[in-house]
Order: C-alpha cells, then structure tokens, then sequence
C-alpha cells in the first residue's frame, strides 16, 4: 500500500508572491529584503522570501501600531 505524502504551504515564496500577499509593490518588497525586514534565501539566481516572515512583518507593524 503506498502512503500518500502531505506536504503543507510552501516554506519560501518569490518576491511578487510576498508583495502579493502584503499588498504592494514588488520594488517595496525587494526594500524590505534587502533591509533585513524580511527574511529571504538565494537559492541559483533566484531571491526567495522566507514565508513566515511576511506573517512575522505584519506582527511587527501591529505592534508598531
């Protein structure tokens, strides 16, 4: 019988992902990176944000608030 692998949300998304989901712009986004708000890994060429640090960023701007 084989097993059927469940693999949840995935761990890192592009940079037009995150801006997606934070709702602005990619050149923002890419801002946010290279300032160190949000964490990201260079896998080859491509730049690709940790995801969890988008949630992490919102958490901090409601507190900021």
């Amino acid at each position: 019988m084989s097993e059927t692998l469940h693999i949840g949300p995935p761990v890192t998304i592009s940079v037009e992902e995150a801006a997606m989901l934070l709702g602005i712009g990619r050149t923002v986004t890419y801002r946010l990176v290279l300032g160190g708000e949000l964490r990201s890994v260079k896998i080859g060429r491509r730049r690709l944000v940790v995801r969890a640090s988008v949630e992490e960023y919102v958490a901090r701007l409601e507190n900021s608030a």
